[in-house]
């Protein structure tokens, strides 16, 4: 797990329109350009009920959910965690929890112990937000996908072509990425309501996120929602956002093996996408051998040869789907 992201407290979050303007939650339209910003400064503002909602969202202010997402510490990736903003910690403080300066040298005095501790800590109050989602979401009825996978798998591409394919169902989708809005807009065009979330160098959604989406879009009961997370097999899988079931989506160009260097998320995954099938003769692809390794790591795990571009095996994702949404009426 990425323990850098979401030390401290949790930026507040607001919606903004076409040309930055704030809009109120629970005001995004189909077809309307909106994404979320954090503010960019901790708060100390802690639910004692975190999002405990029995009814659809109606609130008249953001729904401020305190979550671990304030990068109080340096990023453990190979590229330089460099913020731009202000941040009220310690940065000497920060190295004592987490045990490692960067390119991973040691810091004396630190211990694996107390770097468990923190990532527990952070684990521990996503998960209390995240089961606060689930509430709502399930007194809606609503049956939520995380779709997850490595950038370029085609997730945004399947979710094109499974809106068009599941017609007038009442859907509603969570765009999350780095930076732009561009697979948010391509949702949009579809005709359907689309939030982007912009994680900055923030490499996973997290409940509180999800959360504040939820609120400002308020799915319809009976509904769909799909949660499109940032291109990464690491950080999401640790990362309960509330949903239904994460659906690793899994590319015939990425390797055989994909599922065996990344096995959390695969674990993670109550169904995995073999996607873009129809290239497989071009580059070689032994499917039977990836859905073996998907396998190997969760021999539970339901397997789908898909391609989103000709429509093969389409037709079994929207029934796993209408299934999913059934399950959720009962």
């Amino acid at each position: 797990m990425c323990t850098t992201c979401g030390c401290g407290d949790a930026p507040k979050f607001e919606i903004r329109g076409e040309g930055g303007r704030p809009l109120p939650f629970g005001h995004v339209d189909a077809g309307k350009a909106v994404q979320l910003f954090g503010a960019g400064h901790p708060h100390d503002h802690d639910h004692a009920h975190p999002h405990d909602h029995a009814h659809p969202h109606d609130h008249a202010h953001p729904h401020d959910h305190a979550h671990p997402h304030d990068h109080a510490h340096p990023h453990d990736h190979a590229h330089p965690h460099d913020h731009d903003h202000d941040h009220d910690h310690d940065h000497g403080t920060l190295l004592h929890h987490h045990g490692t300066g960067p390119a991973g040298v040691t810091v004396p005095g630190m211990s694996q112990t107390r770097l468990i501790e923190v990532e527990t800590a952070i684990l521990a109050k996503n998960d209390g937000i995240a089961a606060s989602n689930r509430r709502v979401l399930d007194a809606l009825g609503v049956f939520s996908v995380n779709l997850v996978s490595s950038p370029g798998s085609g997730k945004t591409t399947l979710l094109c072509r499974t809106i068009e394919m599941l017609g007038a169902a009442p859907l509603a989708v969570i765009e999350g990425d780095q930076q732009t809005s561009n697979d948010a807009d391509r949702i949009r065009a579809t005709g359907a309501r689309a939030l982007q979330i912009n994680t900055g160098k923030g490499c996973h959604l997290d409940a509180q996120m999800v959360g504040t989406a939820i609120d400002a879009l308020r799915p319809l009961p009976g509904s769909y929602l799909f949660i499109e997370n940032v291109g990464n097999l690491v950080c999401p899988a640790a990362f309960d956002l509330g949903e239904d079931a994460k659906v690793a989506i899994l590319s015939v160009t990425e390797g055989e093996d994909k599922p065996l260097k990344y096995p959390d998320m695969f674990t993670a995954a109550k169904l995995a996408i073999l996607n873009k099938t129809d290239l497989a003769p071009h580059c070689d692809a032994d499917l039977d051998a990836y859905e073996a390794n998907l396998r190997r790591v969760n021999p539970a795990i339901t397997v789908l040869r898909v391609s989103a571009r000709t429509g093969e095996g389409m037709a079994a994702w929207i029934s796993w789907l209408r299934a999913g949404l059934q399950e959720k009426a009962r």
